[in-house]
């Protein structure tokens, strides 16, 4: 596997950056993830606005985008396969230990790893830890993801693929890696981008698709939602069958399947939606 590092390809055991870069020791980055189905990527320039924005935010030079599309462009044509997960870092680069960021310049790193077709549906459960809406970080993709890693650890233990998350004011936000959606008496809704939750890429082509209303929504309605469901980068729009074991039945329901189909069809007829 190749990988771009700074402005090159290298063979992934040779590809390095510093044990000084401020992405690693403090986690001062921000990332963007993209679909590519047989080396083609997907909604490719709506993450890089989106990486644009969350390096803004957090401070650092915006990132040059003909290189990021150039890099893009080498690694998936460097590493062949049939569904892959683009995934692009940017860092503060090499930095004095501590927070101060240093004057070296950031850091770009591009990847590819071959991913899988992801199920229908799928299980998650709720976690008492909550998102903050008021955080400095609130709704950039920084790499800042370890608090994801509990979460969807303990999401794995009981037997999910996905833990979904309250924000300060217990209003339903978000998943580790997901947006979600809920079906409440026949009307798709969905967190707005101020309950916390990143406006994922997915996430904002389904409300613009379905014409799901971006609702604040206690955590409790997955207590009593008829359908609920997931959108990410790779699941697309996945159903969900259980919420902390309590079963939807005949998942994906009627809304889902629906929103699954058009966001299928129209994501076929346009790789740059």
């Amino acid at each position: 596997m190749k990988v771009w590092v700074n402005g090159g390809l290298y063979e992934a055991e040779a590809a390095r950056v510093s044990v000084l870069d401020h992405g690693l020791t403090v986690g001062d980055g921000v990332f963007e993830t993209v679909k590519a189905v047989g080396g083609r990527p997907f909604a490719l320039g709506r993450h890089l606005d989106r990486l644009t924005r969350s390096a803004l935010g957090l401070g650092l030079p915006e990132p040059d985008l003909d290189e990021v599309r150039r890099a893009c462009a080498a690694v998936l044509e460097a590493n062949p396969m049939p569904l892959g997960r683009l995934r692009m870092t940017y860092t503060g680069g090499l930095s004095p230990l501590g927070s101060d960021r240093g004057d070296a310049g950031p850091t770009l790193v591009v990847a590819l790893g071959e991913s899988a077709p992801r199920p229908d549906s799928t299980a998650v459960i709720t976690v008492p830890w909550t998102r903050n809406e008021r955080s400095a970080l609130a709704g950039l993709k920084t790499t800042s993801y370890a608090e994801n890693v509990v979460a969807l650890a303990r999401a794995h233990g009981r037997g999910a693929s996905e833990a979904l998350f309250a924000n300060t004011v217990g209003q339903l936000c978000e998943g580790t890696g997901s947006n979600v959606f809920v079906v409440v008496d026949g009307q798709l809704h969905t967190p707005p981008v101020a309950s916390g939750c990143l406006a994922g890429i997915t996430r904002a082509l389904a409300v613009e698709w379905t014409g799901a209303l971006e609702t604040d929504l206690p955590f409790d309605v997955l207590e009593s939602a008829d359908e609920v469901f997931l959108t990410s980068t790779l699941r697309d729009v996945q159903a969900v069958h259980a919420v902390d074991g309590r079963a939807l039945a005949d998942a994906p329901g009627p809304v889902t399947a629906k929103a699954m189909r058009i966001f299928e069809e129209r994501a076929a007829e346009n790789p740059e939606p």
